[in-house]
């Protein structure tokens, strides 16, 4: 392999190990709080090569914002891959579901309410565009808007029960149960 592309693979590597131990420490600190050298010591990289990748605390959330992105978005293509119509927006639902009950993210609610709500207003309109995407019908805005901010309250008063969550965002959206 010649060395401009093993370097390539390796910074990806690095790069991604920060981003990951970013999500911890962000769960634990909040990002008010945030540590790059705590960063550092978690993703197992010095600072130098934390500051090689990310000048600052805020390039770095500016970053992590980008990969959590990504994050949800490959998984949610993942999650529909192959699908059409009905079977396509039932298994976005349940991605939906599933990530949030996964997500490393979900502590940052309890610990700095104040940046979660803040974010919220540039977030929602981005989620309710997304699955606005796989609706149909004149009223594909309403439901995905409804289904939006039901993940949003599931997000911010936390539910242990997956399969009310799922029925919610069903029923926000029109699917319908066979019971």
């Amino acid at each position: 392999m010649n060395e401009p592309l093993r370097d390539a693979v390796e910074d990806t590597s690095t790069r991604h190990r920060i981003l990951v131990a970013t999500a911890d420490v962000l769960g634990r600190s909040g990002q008010t709080k945030l540590s790059l050298s705590e960063v550092a010591l978690q993703a197992g990289v010095s600072r130098p090569t934390l500051y090689r990748w990310f000048a600052s605390k805020g390039e770095l959330l500016d970053a992590f914002g980008v990969y959590e992105r990504e994050m949800f978005d490959t998984g949610i293509s993942r999650a529909t891959a192959g699908l059409r119509g009905t079977e396509k927006l039932d298994a976005a639902l349940r991605f939906i579901v599933s990530y949030q009950h996964s997500y490393s993210g979900v502590r940052l609610v309890d610990i700095e309410p104040e940046v979660v709500i803040g974010q919220l207003g540039w977030i929602i309109p981005v989620m309710r565009a997304r699955l606005e995407k796989l609706l149909t019908g004149s009223n594909a805005a309403v439901k995905a808007a409804t289904a939006i901010r039901v993940a949003v309250s599931h997000y911010i008063v936390r539910s242990d029960d997956d399969d009310q969550f799922l029925a919610q965002l069903r029923h926000a959206v029109g699917i319908r149960q066979n019971t």
